[in-house]
């Protein structure tokens, strides 16, 4: 038997494989719903992911998995409308002309900026068309000398500056440009005319998770089942020691101690040390996330990035990408922070205070924003969403297969895997879960 632990989309991806290969499993998640970063929030209408998330044209693995589960015809591409909010001004970003409209850029600036996004090297006048091909070139390199280098200081302080503050707060400086290019090639696929393509499934992606949860049969899933322990001699592995808890009780209970072949750690790094020691120097950040409801639109983008001051880096208005008639008629906004700390105000908020916090935010951005028109407000917060991409990150990923560094047996498909760099994705997840079980059945 193979132990999986936890059933988020890496952990129910690696199951699915290594049955495949034929293989038993048996996934273990501790909380009582499957689905990690994916589990769903119920509205009016479909339920709606608790974090955003949305397809890229390059994810690959996860349309091939789509196809496989008969979900794939339910796959749709609208496009996600992207804006920048500065000086009190929304600039459409879509579209050629709207970015040449944008007041902020020189045409020299604009030049620049297009030709990095089109992978283009202009420097020193002659274009080169492979200098962005190999990532882990530019692993070392800091993101703010990378974009004043490869486009120009105010693209950088007016854009690129901005952004990285949302995304990474105090760690920003930290960050490798391999990280920025990684970005740019993955959203890198548009449409001139319309905007960018982005994947979402009809019914939203707790419906992979429902056919991934079929596929492999509820049988081999348990939750509210909590891995303790990964018991190791001679250098491999021999068993799983589980805690169970029941409905309405209070901890877990039912100690269960089983034989397994190998071991899946499809979570976090922190679990993956407290099971066997191994420890993981890579820096994850946290989010606070809520999903606003409302009786009307904000605005008419999906993307909405912002520059001015405000209490969150962006606003994600998902009902302008999906139609809100599949929520009941709700308008349906995400409103998050990332928090590099445990420290951080916001994430010492109650969840009614981070509403009150969100809503005065809103309103500084929008003087006619009326917060009668709020249905609801509900707030999620995880302390691991995310891993700072900082310079030499490579050296940090933990390998597939832990077998010199733990003992034989031993596999790991959380978020610090190879599969999840430069930018983490439910397809990344999917590839780091069959990475691990290709190398079980002793296919890599």
């Amino acid at each position: 038997m193979i132990a999986i632990v936890g059933g988020g989309i890496a952990g129910l991806a690696a199951a699915r494989r290594l049955q495949g290969h034929g293989r038993d499993v048996r996934v273990f998640e501790a909380s009582g719903q499957v689905g990690g970063l994916a589990a769903t929030t119920e509205t009016a209408g479909d339920p709606i992911e608790t974090f955003y998330h949305h397809l890229s044209a390059s994810e690959e693995t996860i349309v091939e998995l789509l196809d496989d589960l008969g979900l794939r015809e339910d796959l749709e591409w609208p496009i996600g409308k992207n804006a920048y909010y500065v000086d009190g001004t929304v600039h459409p970003m879509d579209k050629p002309w709207e970015i040449l409209a944008f007041p902020h850029w020189s045409l020299y600036d604009k030049f620049r900026l297009g030709m990095l996004t089109l992978d283009v090297d202009v420097r020193g006048g002659i274009p080169s068309f492979d200098t962005y091909d190999d990532l882990e070139e530019f692993e070392d390199v800091p993101v703010k000398e990378f974009c004043i280098e490869h486009t120009t200081r105010n693209v950088y302080e007016t854009f690129f500056e901005p952004l990285l503050e949302a995304k990474f707060g105090e760690r920003m400086e930290d960050v490798s440009a391999a990280w920025l290019l990684g970005r740019i090639k993955f959203r890198g696929e548009r449409d001139l005319l319309r905007g960018e393509p982005l994947g979402y499934l009809d019914g939203g992606f707790g419906r992979l998770n429902d056919a991934l949860v079929e596929d492999v049969g509820r049988e081999h899933i348990d939750t509210n089942a909590r891995v303790t322990n990964v018991g190791t001699a001679d250098g491999e592995l021999r068993t799983v020691t589980v805690e169970h808890s029941d409905p309405g009780e209070d901890g877990f209970t039912n100690v269960e101690t089983v034989d397994a072949d190998a071991v899946v750690v499809a979570a976090m790094p922190n679990v993956l040390e407290a099971l066997t020691g191994y420890e993981c120097e890579i820096t994850f950040q946290g989010t606070v996330c809520s999903i606003v409801s409302m009786d009307r639109q904000l605005t008419d983008t999906y993307w909405l990035n912002i520059a001015d001051d405000a209490p969150f880096g962006a606003l994600i208005e998902h009902t302008n990408f999906v139609s809100p008639e599949r929520y009941g008629g709700e308008h349906l906004l995400y409103v998050p922070k990332y928090v590099q700390s445990p420290e951080d105000p916001v994430w010492q908020m109650t969840d009614d205070e981070v509403e009150a916090h969100w809503l005065d935010g809103i309103a500084d951005l929008f003087p006619e924003f009326d917060r009668s028109h709020v249905n609801w407000v509900s707030t999620a917060r995880n302390p691991r969403t995310a891993p700072v991409y900082e310079r030499g990150y490579l050296d940090m990923v933990i390998p597939y297969h832990l077998d010199s560094e733990v003992a034989e047996g031993v596999y790991y498909a959380g978020m610090a895997s190879r599969a999840q760099y430069p930018e983490r994705s439910l397809n990344g997840g999917i590839v780091a879960g069959y990475e691990c079980a290709d190398r079980i059945a002793g296919e890599k």
